[in-house]
């Protein structure tokens, strides 16, 4: 019985391959024609109009059925080559299908074929493709069509960012499972249907790949260039918190260095306006007026501050009862001039504090020279 079986699906194979083949008439013996029937909606047949008919612009008409009286229907949508008819496009209607190529007018024919459209059958992309993954394993599977699903078959390529070339799995429609995926490896796949030959179609037609899409791991990634995991990407991202931070107490360290280095090598000049406010915003930089007002104040801090070591002098000579030509220290700097025993104590103090005309006398953070009296900052 199966056998028998066979040999009637060979037999009906044969007959559907003698049924496409070409039916000739006219002066064209023999016209290769490209036939395909897209997913058994539209029909598309072309021919080679520059090979065949030089300078010459045929006509095309064509009708389903098996009725003896055929109603023969003008192309209504021709696909050019040079501005001359190369092919033709139009609806499907029927499983069988008769065309007829004429000359210009549509008088003579030139070409006539009746084949199966059925046989020519190139399926649409897969719809609805789903990933299933399972530790190493994914299987792949799509919406299955409503016609002949039998005939298709599923067809899987896959390579890593790693491979060259795709490899390649074929299944029944519409379901195909692989396994041995590498979890650490990115992948990217593309799934397209065909159609069987010879049980369904004489010439080998697949579909167009459907979008490629990109996978690690059982995660959907837009491409392989970032096949980068949350867990990577976390450590990335403190990496880089570690990494500013770092950068940041660096730049304080060597702020803080910088600050010491330019203070050893260039230490500030004091403003003489905070240590001589009064002289700046009392006198105006009068330096004269400054000195009358505050001249016995300088006096006095100057006897405080020499007494004590006058008299100490004076007893560590006392001691050591050393009478030398100069026992009174203390005498001199008490002793003023004759303005002092006239009771002109002012003329007193200012014969102390003036120097002489070739001197230079301090005062706290300036000088005075000369009798032409300025300040030197």
């Amino acid at each position: 019985m199966r056998l028998i079986f066979q040999a009637y699906s060979m037999l009906f194979i044969l007959g559907n391959l003698m049924a496409s083949q070409s039916q000739s008439s006219g002066g064209k013996d023999a016209i290769n024609t490209t036939i395909i029937n897209f997913n058994n909606e539209k029909m598309q047949i072309t021919w080679a109009t520059r090979e065949l008919f030089h300078n010459e612009n045929v006509s095309f008409f064509y009708t389903f059925g098996e009725s003896k009286h055929k109603v023969w229907k003008p192309c209504t949508t021709y696909l050019l080559d040079q501005d001359y008819n190369s092919g033709c496009l139009f609806k499907t209607e029927g499983p069988t299908l008769a065309i007829s190529i004429r000359n210009s007018n549509g008088s003579e024919e030139l070409y006539s074929k009746k084949l199966k459209a059925d046989f020519y059958i190139k399926p649409s992309p897969p719809e609805n493709v789903t990933f299933f993954w399972k530790e190493d394993t994914v299987t792949v599977s799509c919406n299955k069509p409503e016609r002949n699903a039998w005939c298709l078959r599923l067809e899987l390529q896959y390579k890593s960012k790693f491979d060259k070339e795709w490899q390649s799995r074929t299944s029944k429609c519409c379901s195909i499972g692989e396994q041995g995926f590498d979890p650490r490896k990115c992948y990217a796949f593309r799934v397209r249907l065909s159609r069987l030959v010879p049980y369904c179609n004489v010439v080998n037609y697949s579909s167009d790949w459907e979008a490629e899409t990109f996978w690690m791991n059982g995660m959907l990634l837009d491409s392989c260039d970032d096949d980068v995991t949350p867990q990577s990407k976390t450590v990335i991202i403190l990496s880089c918190s570690l990494s500013v931070l770092s950068m940041k107490l660096i730049l304080t360290i060597l702020l803080c260095k910088w600050q010491r280095f330019r203070t050893s090598v260039l230490p500030t000049i004091p403003d003489p306006k905070h240590s001589l406010g009064d002289l700046f915003n009392d006198h105006n930089g009068n330096l004269q007026e400054w000195l009358d007002k505050n001249d016995h104040v300088m006096l006095q801090t100057k006897l405080e501050y020499e007494e004590p070591v006058s008299i100490t002098e004076a007893e560590s000579q006392h001691e050591d009862g050393n009478n030398s030509e100069k026992p009174e220290p203390l005498e001199k700097i008490l002793t003023f001039p004759a303005a002092a025993e006239n009771n002109d104590g002012k003329a007193a103090e200012i014969a102390c504090l003036i120097p002489a005309s070739n001197t230079t006398a301090p005062f706290a953070s300036f000088h005075v020279m000369n009798d032409d009296t300025y300040v030197m900052l």
